[in-house]
């Protein structure tokens, strides 16, 4: 056995070990749901202490954003070990300590694209989890045509003038900072005349209304900017060169939405979750066919999601596959969620009771689709630009 090898088996041990002694025994195995996550941010409140607990913790190790770099409060950890750290959370059935679009998609890009007073801002305070983010992408007008972003951020001088509206903005209501595509110049080509820039919440002139759904529940917001002022140091990477960032940060985005593929009921699989029921819903060979099909896609797709991760580590990036990444996991998704449905019968409709929250769930994977690039322009990309076939 080489060095390597018998250090990653110590890791191991070790990582699984202190799992072990600090996620509180309460979590391990919890259903994951929308409840069970923790966003964090200021107006964030804990389910129960131990969530609050279990974040601490984390947060003293480094273990909410393990890859970042120590000094703003990550583990440091190689890309091995996060994958050990992962398994190990999965094997042991223990939550994220914390979610949020900070870590999936703001931190990457600021890591890349930010400056250093930037970086010393903004990431320790996303992996203490003090603020919730939020992204201002999509406008009326500018859907799957990104790049035709109308919000529009005036040079004042010692300030940006912000004024436009966002819509599909993911939880812009409870979120205590925004970072959004703005147009800086309206007479350039219309992907030259992008930047991206970060916005408190908080400023005068910012309003949310959210969006009900057809799950009841409204985690979409328009999102409305009335003269507001926004400092020029929030201004992040080039001025009009805010296009390079929103593909890198848009590659992030489709992983984290695909990644819902791999699955996140907690430590249940779905073929744990049917196994425990009883009577003819077990007995039923095509649901049990069905159920295992799902678990022999779900693996798979997790190992091509590593290899993806594997291939990025080494510097060749993911790029245009992302596409083909969200594209299979929500799919995915959406299929193992029809299945838990399947496995509930009549009693998954309850929006209470033993059952509650399936339903609504089950509901909202619908938009997993949709946002983040709907999977109609997911194909496009994916025969456009990675099977490279020519336009008909």
């Amino acid at each position: 056995m080489s060095n390597a090898t018998e250090d990653l088996a110590a890791f191991r041990a070790e990582i699984s070990d202190w799992i072990k002694q600090n996620c509180p025994a309460a979590l391990l195995g919890r259903p994951m749901g929308e409840t069970g996550i923790v966003w964090g941010g200021r107006k964030w409140t804990f389910t129960d202490d131990n969530q609050r607990l279990w974040l601490d913790r984390a947060i003293t190790r480094g273990l909410t954003a393990p890859r970042w770099p120590t000094q703003y409060g990550g583990a440091g950890l190689t890309r091995a070990q996060e994958k050990i750290y992962r398994e190990e959370m999965q094997k042991l059935g223990a939550p994220p300590p914390l979610e949020s679009f900070g870590l999936w998609m703001l931190g990457p890009a600021l890591l890349e694209f930010g400056n250093d007073a930037q970086k010393a801002e903004h990431l320790p305070k996303i992996t203490r989890g003090e603020i919730r983010w939020c992204q201002g992408y999509s406008e009326p007008g500018a859907g799957s045509d990104l790049a035709n972003v109308q919000t529009r951020a005036e040079d004042m001088g010692d300030h940006w003038l912000v004024n436009g509206q966002k819509i599909w903005t993911s939880y812009a209501d409870q979120a205590d900072w925004i970072f959004a595509l703005v147009r800086t110049d309206r007479d350039a080509p219309k992907h030259r005349g992008i930047s991206f820039m970060l916005m408190d919440m908080d400023s005068p002139g910012i309003t949310t209304r959210p969006i009900r759904l057809i799950s009841g529940k409204s985690p979409f917001c328009e999102t409305f900017f009335d003269n507001v002022k926004v400092p020029k140091e929030n201004l992040v990477g080039e001025l009009n060169r805010g296009w390079d960032i929103a593909k890198y940060l848009l590659t992030h985005e489709r992983e984290m939405i695909g990644g819902g593929g791999q699955g996140l009921l907690g430590a249940r699989s779905v073929a744990q979750i049917l196994a425990s029921q009883e009577g003819a819903l077990l007995a039923d060979p095509v649901l049990r066919a069905d159920a295992m099909q799902t678990e022999v896609d779900t693996l798979a797709f997790s190992l091509t999601m590593e290899r993806y991760k594997d291939q990025a580590e080494a510097g060749r990036g993911v790029g245009n596959a992302s596409a083909m990444l969200k594209y299979y996991g929500t799919e995915l998704n959406k299929r193992r969620y029809e299945l838990m449905m399947a496995t509930a019968g009549s009693d998954g409709l309850e929006w209470e009771g033993p059952h509650g929250g399936l339903a609504p769930e089950w509901l909202r994977t619908k938009a997993n689709s949709i946002e983040g690039g709907t999977s109609e322009v997911m194909l496009d990309i994916i025969a456009k630009r990675v099977l490279e076939m020519p336009n008909t």
